[in-house]
């Protein structure tokens, strides 16, 4: 199947509300970043049904879990968008790449590669989002957020964790670790 028959099949797919496109975060500074655009079923239960997770202890189990709520949880974001009125289009994104650098055991610096699930950009602010099916959410699990410190004219906001908590929990002055019913 040639690339442009794919391209518009996901278009179709797109248009009718079956899939959603999320863009990456492109900025200048960020050379070493994906470009390639991220694509998400816009019905869990539909996507569970086609590749046949089809009780819910096979998806709790599965080696997809963590996929499906992190579409899950997207999807719950794009809704809160739409159901204010208001085009999510140009304010979310992903962002995955080797922008980081880290020190390594040899002392050289190395590059890291990492990912945030979600950025919603607002008046100049980016919010990263990291989504975890955990009920033990670490600081460490959002270390890719400062990455976005480097990036002129933006500054980054307050940085969350949607998991599996029961509680807002604060990690750090600048994250929190958000239960799933924040949605």
């Amino acid at each position: 199947m040639s690339e442009v028959t794919v391209k518009e099949w996901i278009s179709i797919l797109e248009k009718s509300g079956v899939v959603y496109i999320l863009k990456p975060y492109k900025a200048s500074v960020l050379k070493r970043a994906v470009k390639t655009p991220k694509l998400y079923f816009r019905d869990t239960g539909l996507c569970c049904y086609l590749t046949r997770w089809l009780t819910p202890d096979t998806l709790k189990n599965g080696a997809m879990a963590g996929a499906i709520f992190e579409t899950f949880v997207i999807n719950e974001i794009l809704k809160s968008y739409s159901n204010e009125g208001l085009d999510y289009d140009f304010d979310v994104y992903y962002y995955n790449g080797r922008d980081k650098k880290k020190k390594g055991e040899n002392g050289r610096t190395v590059e890291v590669e990492g990912e945030i699930d979600l950025i919603i950009q607002e008046n100049g602010i980016l919010y990263p989002i990291e989504i975890k099916m955990s009920t033990m959410p670490k600081a460490a699990m959002a270390s890719e957020f400062d990455v976005l410190d480097g990036i002129p004219d933006k500054k980054r906001g307050m940085g969350a964790i949607i998991c599996l908590i029961d509680r807002k929990l604060y990690l750090r002055e600048n994250l929190v670790a958000l239960p799933l019913e924040y949605l």
